[in-house]
């Protein structure tokens, strides 16, 4: 079956802003406007309109017509030990997809460290230091992608403070790639 079978058409119900992939340019899509929406993984969306390719963030998909689907951090929720806040923070990562391609960063091999440190000030918490690269130094997406990770991240109980820092070294190769994302692709 053609992946294009798949793909939702829908009208805008409102002025969106959006980023232009794979740029990153900010755009404010019209009400009105036809799109399809050729992504729809961890909350954002990947949509085709007037032949441009844009992500809208999760934050804005009644635009879409559709609910928001990230988590609501409850604070009965936050987690006590840095073993629980790593699993969750990687389980967060795993919700960030490359607006292009339906993988996520983790899968396509984009996350070269994540550290969780405790936070010293009043109050506890725990800082999460994220460093990650792009598929392409020139991708125009990069500071889009570590926004949305660094939301997700603040969407963790207990973290107060959050980090993503863009690295090109060592450059990006498909051998990054987890094996299960070299089988999603069919790259061998």
């Amino acid at each position: 079956m053609d992946i294009r079978d798949n793909r939702e058409q829908l009208t805008l119900t409102r002025d969106v802003e959006a980023a232009l992939v794979p740029v990153g340019d900010r755009i404010t899509l019209k009400a009105g406007e036809r799109a399809t929406v050729t992504q729809a993984l961890g909350g954002s969306y990947t949509v085709v309109v007037g032949g441009n390719m844009y992500r809208i963030d999760s934050m804005d998909s009644d635009a879409l017509g559709k609910a928001q689907t990230a988590p609501q951090a409850k604070p009965s929720d936050a987690p006590a030990a840095r073993e629980q806040v790593e699993e969750a923070v990687w389980e967060q990562l795993r919700t960030c997809y490359d607006p292009e391609i339906p993988v996520s960063i983790v899968d396509l091999g984009l996350v070269y460290e994540c550290t969780v440190l405790p936070v010293e000030e009043e109050g506890g918490g725990w800082s999460v230091q994220v460093r990650m690269t792009l598929t392409a130094p020139g991708c125009g997406m990069g500071d889009y992608l570590a926004h949305e990770v660094k939301q997700k991240l603040f969407g963790i109980p207990g973290v107060k403070e959050a980090e993503v820092e863009l690295v090109w070294d060592p450059p990006w190769s498909r051998e990054m790639m987890s094996e299960a994302a070299r089988l999603e692709l069919g790259v061998f």
